[in-house]
């Protein structure tokens, strides 16, 4: 009779995959699709879990065979991942015509990036502090689900315990690029992209010595990034049905006594999330250019992130909306959506560690007091480079922020409830950050159309038609 169930589960989630490519099919735009299907998994994993109970056979069995259209889509946005930051570094530096305001557009890009990183880093205190929130409640209730996490996060703590800041600094210089294509190392992701930007410096420098050269490498690399950028598109069509699975498998085996006794970790996160989006949007302001037309025309890559959990894979949205809706130029909009995927993201790397530390510091007997903070804003600013725009990023920049405040980091497994949750919104809060900067940048260095970006035109973008 189990087996029946099962494949009863199974029969259910393949009409409902069904249904999304009837809608695909009437060419319904992709964002409808997801949510769509973000609305039909939630539904399906509250039903399994009504019917069967979270820690049923029924459930474990079923979520095995979900995890092959769920995982198997995630595995495919980590496999495109470092080919796909890579080619885009390296187009976005050679393509800058003759290499002019290129250290201009990068430090701005990179500035805003960090700064902003430090601001979330002192939302997410304030957040914590506000709540009261406090690690020691956590241990009240807490599984073996979660005291494996705790254990497993304590032997990842291997990969940068023991690491000083500026040995940290220094493990993101590559010393063997080729490895790290692999995502050997934690910081890999970070590592590839100083590769790729000495491989684009490099083209920018032959064009004076030898021109020709320079050029037939860069119609190669434009045409490999012509392949990479299709497979993408390739994956896209693929995320209504993941995401489908993937949220349906959440709904179905997160127990609600564990989002219960988490719940105003999870509200406190949120709240701090929605606060740096309002602060993003005071930047725009600032700059003289209109928040409200900006939110209006970010929504595609945001519902994006936020359902799929990847900056990195959001790259293509990104460049796109900054590109076509924001007026941004390719070149800056080539490198502020790389460079956000892996620097200075604003949920994972400044917000969520900065909440663990405050909430951690006193089971270790640490006051959180002025020093504390501005101590704990400068590590963060500076762990922020090198967090892989992936599933498991926040994981390792908290790790880096735990261990470099002496702070014990097992405690950070006891979120494992809630931390598909949080991050959805932290994953959007990431991209719209290097969204954010690349606005910026254009504005400052003259590389941002206006009359497009004030335009009430949105035209539809092509890596949504997928």
């Amino acid at each position: 009779m189990e087996t029946f169930f099962v494949i009863l589960n199974i029969a259910v989630l393949a009409g409902l995959a069904f249904l999304l490519y009837v809608m695909q099919k009437r060419h319904v735009s992709f964002s409808k699709r997801v949510f769509t299907a973000l609305g039909l998994g939630i539904l399906l994993g509250i039903a399994l879990q009504w019917i069967y109970a979270a820690d049923s056979e029924v459930v474990a069995k079923s979520m095995d065979w979900y995890s092959l259209l769920g995982n198997g889509y995630v595995r495919l946005l980590q496999m495109i991942v470092i080919p796909l930051v890579m080619v885009s570094i390296i187009t976005a530096i050679m393509n800058i015509k003759g290499g002019k305001k290129l250290g201009k557009i990068s430090a701005s890009v990179l500035l805003t990036l960090v700064l902003t990183t430090a601001i979330a880093a002192a939302v997410g205190i304030a957040s914590a502090t506000a709540f009261g929130l406090n690690a020691n409640d956590l241990l009240d209730g807490s599984g073996q689900a979660e005291q494996d996490r705790s254990a497993a996060l304590e032997t990842r703590l291997g990969d940068v315990e023991g690491l000083t800041l500026p040995q940290q600094i220094l493990s993101f210089i590559p010393t063997n690029p080729f490895e790290d294509m692999t995502g050997a190392r934690p910081s890999s992701t970070l590592a590839v992209v100083i590769f790729s930007a000495f491989i684009g410096l490099a083209v920018l420098g032959l064009d004076r010595k030898n021109a020709q050269q320079a050029e037939t490498f860069r119609g190669m690399v434009n045409a490999v990034h012509g392949i990479v950028m299709r497979i993408v598109t390739m994956i896209l069509r693929l995320t209504p049905y993941g995401i489908l699975a993937l949220i349906a498998k959440m709904m179905a085996t997160t127990e609600p006594a564990g989002i219960i006794r988490l719940g105003e970790f999870v509200i406190a996160s949120y709240v701090a999330l929605i606060v740096m989006f309002v602060i993003h949007l005071v930047i725009l302001l600032l700059f003289g250019l209109n928040p409200v037309t900006y939110a209006k025309k970010v929504v595609s890559p945001l519902v994006f992130a936020f359902t799929s959990r990847s900056s990195a894979a959001t790259i293509p949205l990104n460049i796109e909306t900054q590109r076509k809706k924001l007026g941004v130029s390719e070149g800056v909009a080539n490198l502020s959506a790389s460079f956000g995927a892996t620097i200075g993201q604003n949920g994972c790397a400044g917000i969520y560690p900065a909440m663990l530390a405050v909430m951690i510091a006193p089971t270790a007997g640490v006051t959180v007091d002025l020093p504390f903070i501005l101590t704990l804003i400068a590590v963060v600013a500076i762990s922020s480079f090198g967090v892989a725009g992936v599933g498991g990023g926040a994981t390792f920049a908290a790790l880096i922020v735990l261990s470099t405040m002496n702070l014990p980091v097992a405690l950070a497994g006891l979120l494992i409830a809630v931390e598909p949750l949080i991050d959805m919104g932290r994953t959007a809060l990431n991209v719209n950050d290097s969204m954010v900067a690349g606005v910026v940048t254009g504005k400052v260095t003259g590389e941002l159309d206006k009359d497009v970006y004030d335009s009430n035109d949105t035209p539809e973008l092509e890596t949504a038609q997928a």
